[in-house]
């Protein structure tokens, strides 16, 4: 675990008003400085055992937002979007939540509520009603697919058209979906940790599908990201969130011990 950290991150845990980084009102998604789900997913990254009074009760808010058909409220006065299912089954599963039972009924909401291409679309069109808007949302479907990876169930759910989407997304590059995601020089800087759509995020998610794992469009991905190693191997993050830069996992334009370990596991699963 990465104590010093962990303690930075800590000590922003009542900036919102509440204990766990949450609001009065119980919002789980206000990210000033970070959200409880932020909070949770980056302590993932950290390694902190779930046994953790922080994480436990980050964990306890997010359970408590869990409606019995799997959607997740994260703002008790705000619209259920995909992106908030996938958020929170992602935090709570890359955490070792993946067995309990409300986590399994937002991983089933999410089985049972894909797009027509295979992915999830959040119908909420900010940038209006393009025909580009007519797809899954491209980072919505990665966070989800990190959520079914984490539950180890991946494989055996039939996600290959979700997965994809993802690799379509690879040659079109341009924004896609309601809230327009694209592949442009943004993504393709190496952020972390792994809280949004860009090239490391893609390309260590998909290393866990077979489907993605011999396609040429993934291959094309990866090759990308391994151009990012200096001379010893090491990832250089370039593009950290400027919440986190403070962090030593993710210091900008300096190796990352930490990334550099889920870069190794990108190549242990080509590997197997």
């Amino acid at each position: 675990m990465h104590d010093r950290d962990l303690e930075r991150l800590l000590s922003t845990r009542h900036d919102n008003g509440a204990d766990f980084w949450a609001t009065p009102d119980g919002r789980l998604g206000i990210e000033k400085p970070i959200s409880t789900l932020t909070a949770m997913l980056v302590m993932s990254e950290l390694r902190v055992h779930k046994s953790h009074e922080a994480l436990h009760g980050a964990a306890e808010l997010v359970f408590d937002a869990i409606k019995d058909d799997g959607r997740v409220r994260i703002s008790p006065k705000g619209s259920i979007y995909p992106c908030h299912n996938a958020l929170a089954a992602a935090a709570l599963c890359r955490n070792g939540y993946c067995g309990d039972s409300r986590v399994v009924r937002v991983l089933e909401h999410l089985r049972s509520t894909r797009y027509d291409d295979g992915g999830w679309r959040c119908n909420k069109s900010t940038f209006g009603h393009g025909p580009e808007t007519n797809f899954s949302n491209p980072g919505v479907t990665l966070m989800a697919l990190d959520a079914f990876r984490c539950a180890g169930i991946h494989e055996g759910m039939d996600l290959d058209e979700a997965v994809e989407t993802l690799l379509d997304h690879w040659t079109v590059r341009v924004p896609t979906g309601p809230c327009h995601y694209g592949m442009g020089t943004l993504f393709m800087q190496v952020e972390y940790p792994f809280l949004r759509y860009n090239l490391f995020y893609y390309v260590y998610v998909l290393s866990f599908y077979s489907k993605a794992r011999g396609d040429w469009r993934f291959r094309e991905a990866l090759d990308a990201l391994g151009r990012k190693l200096d001379n010893d191997g090491r990832l250089i993050v370039e593009r950290p969130s400027k919440k986190l830069e403070k962090l030593d996992i993710c210091r900008k334009g300096e190796p990352s011990e930490a990334a550099t370990g889920r870069y190794d596991e990108i190549i242990r699963n080509m590997e197997s």
